[in-house]
């Protein structure tokens, strides 16, 4: 199964993981919708919106790039129809767009708690909402959600509360959504990845050049996604993935080639007991 002529409908893929899992999806010919707020290129943020537009198309996909918010319900409710009018409908809903900030308790603003929220958990609520209709006259329908395996282990749930409820909260929509709509034939899933992945939050926010040197390429989840995505959806649907479990069940045991820096010992992702 490939995603040829197929539609994904992506939260904030104009850079990193969403943005590569686009370009994988464009190499089989696929339509792809993004929504994100970059519209104007940022000093610290590579691309945006519109760029990301002209990779996909450079890629052999067909895009649809929409400047909106998924905080804003109406207009995530817009740029699903969009996608709906330009390409037919809507076969797979990835939910990418996400906040972070580790900050403790105490020294997390409210506002700064307040748009993890809206971002992530009720973010992934709002996009897959209103994909779902669409969803479900889709021939292999998905939702994939980017957040990991909940674990109650308190290593988990003392440093960064806030962040932690943000991310566990995507999952628990994932899971959810795979009951509610199981009847229906919409897959719905997690995927995480077991090491640190080289986006602008590693940059930026997670140990900078350093740990970028022991992070893995946006690639690695990307080829993942894409083979769950592929999978029939009532056969593949209920499970927090790990990225490295379900490439190694696709028979790819070696990954240095996704190496951000070759050679380099990778660093387990936050949520994951070891690389």
């Amino acid at each position: 199964m490939t995603l040829k002529g197929k539609t994904l409908f992506i939260s904030g893929g104009s850079r990193g993981v969403g943005l590569a899992i686009a370009l994988r999806a464009a190499r089989d010919g696929a339509n792809v919708a993004l929504i994100a707020k970059t519209a104007e290129p940022h000093a610290k943020l590579e691309g945006t919106v519109y760029t990301a537009a002209a990779q996909i198309e450079a890629a052999g996909g067909r895009a649809l790039p929409v400047v909106g918010d998924i905080r804003d319900e109406a207009q995530v409710e817009r740029a699903v129809a969009q996608a709906g009018e330009q390409f037919g409908g809507i076969d797979v809903c990835v939910n990418n767009a996400s906040a972070i900030n580790l900050s403790g308790t105490e020294a997390l603003e409210i506002k700064r708690y307040d748009l993890m929220q809206s971002i992530n958990t009720r973010g992934t609520f709002v996009v897959s909402r209103a994909c779902i209709p669409a969803l479900k006259r889709s021939t292999n329908p998905h939702i994939l959600t980017l957040s990991p395996p909940i674990s109650l282990e308190p290593r988990w749930l003392g440093p960064h509360v806030g962040y932690t409820i943000a991310k566990y909260g995507m999952t628990l929509c994932a899971l959810g959504f795979a009951a509610e709509f199981a009847e229906d034939g919409i897959a719905s899933n997690a995927l995480w990845p077991r090491t640190l992945i080289a986006t602008a939050a590693v940059q930026n926010l997670l140990g900078g050049e350093a740990a970028m040197a022991r992070a893995r390429r946006p690639e690695l989840y990307a080829d993942a996604a894409y083979a769950v995505i592929t999978k029939p959806s009532r056969d593949c649907t209920g499970n927090a993935f790990l990225c490295e479990d379900v490439l190694a069940a696709e028979g790819v045991t070696d990954l240095d080639r996704y190496a951000y820096q070759p050679g380099a010992e990778p660093e387990a992702d936050l949520f994951v007991d070891h690389a």
